[in-house]
């Protein structure tokens, strides 16, 4: 069951990640607070797997052409399916957002089927529909006095947060499949592996295209280096233990019970971000419960 606690272990470190990000996004930009992860986050990736070496004294493990394409496959869709998410979270509170992106444990077992051959159990399929469904309904567009009545208003965000969702459904079979295709290893050093190959990959990715295109942009995540390195720090964190239950179980099973994560989200929209719940997101938040503990027992 170590799976099961590195997966809580990441969901915390991730949503303590997301709402920092979020207020970078109003300061430095959607494209900023999306560099912000992976620049910040490269140097403890990289301690992450001095780290691995010194305590297993395994020796670094040899990159296929496999374990390269996944890395980049992942580290690509990440990237997306991060900025996806900035964006819908500047029009939507922080918890509805969060919601549409956990459509994601049902795109991961598409796709871990078809890519990975991951197959699911019947059970773990009856919690990963439970579970969504509570998100769905987290996140169904509720108008409030004084809102835009604009339609695109409520299901622009929506679409452009399931749209992140698939892209972090991508991302999560890239990493899986670069993790299981690197030719030696124990568990933990696989994980950072791919996580410095990740971050590095990604990292260099954003600084090209700000040195060409918005070298602006670059100058203020620099000038914005505190909050920035918490942010990063946070996102190697979660990314690790992400890995290290990517390198013990499906995809699938690990995303599922990463929607405790719309629980850490409630508590931090309550202190933070002073949001109301209302009934449904009860109703839906009690769904994700029941879903996250069948995913336990699947």
């Amino acid at each position: 069951m170590l799976w099961a606690l590195f997966t809580i272990i990441a969901a915390a470190a991730q949503t303590a990640r997301n709402a920092t990000q979020r207020d970078l996004t109003a300061r430095i930009g959607t494209v900023g607070a999306t560099l912000v992860r992976f620049l910040y986050g490269f140097p403890f990736g990289l301690a992450c797997l001095a780290l691995a070496l010194f305590v297993t004294g395994e020796p670094l493990p040899g990159l296929t052409n496999t374990s390269l394409l996944w890395a980049f496959a992942g580290g690509v869709t990440q990237i997306l399916a991060t900025g996806l998410m900035l964006k819908a979270m500047t029009s939507r509170s922080f918890v509805v957002t969060t919601a549409y992106t956990k459509t994601e444990p049902v795109q991961v077992a598409l796709f871990g089927l078809i890519f990975l051959g991951d197959h699911l159990t019947p059970l773990l399929a009856l919690a990963i529909l439970i579970a969504t469904a509570g998100v769905m309904i987290l996140g169904w567009p509720a108008r409030r006095p004084g809102e835009d009545a604009s339609p695109m208003r409520d299901y622009g965000p929506a679409l452009i947060g399931i749209l992140s969702g698939a892209c972090f459904a991508l991302s999560a079979i890239g990493y899986r499949g670069a993790i299981h295709a690197l030719d030696s290893g124990g568990t933990w050093v696989r994980a950072s592996m791919i996580l410095a190959l990740g971050l590095g990959l990604q990292t260099a990715l954003i600084l090209i295209y700000l040195l060409l295109r918005d070298r602006e942009t670059l100058r203020k995540v620099i000038a914005a280096w505190r909050p920035s390195l918490a942010a990063g720090l946070l996102g190697a964190g979660a990314s690790q233990f992400w890995f290290l239950g990517f390198a013990l179980t499906s995809a699938a099973r690990v995303r599922t019970l990463a929607l405790i994560e719309v629980l850490f989200a409630y508590a931090i929209s309550g202190k933070v971000f002073n949001e109301a719940m209302s009934r449904n997101e009860r109703i839906g938040l009690a769904l994700v419960v029941v879903g996250v503990a069948l995913s336990l027992n699947a």
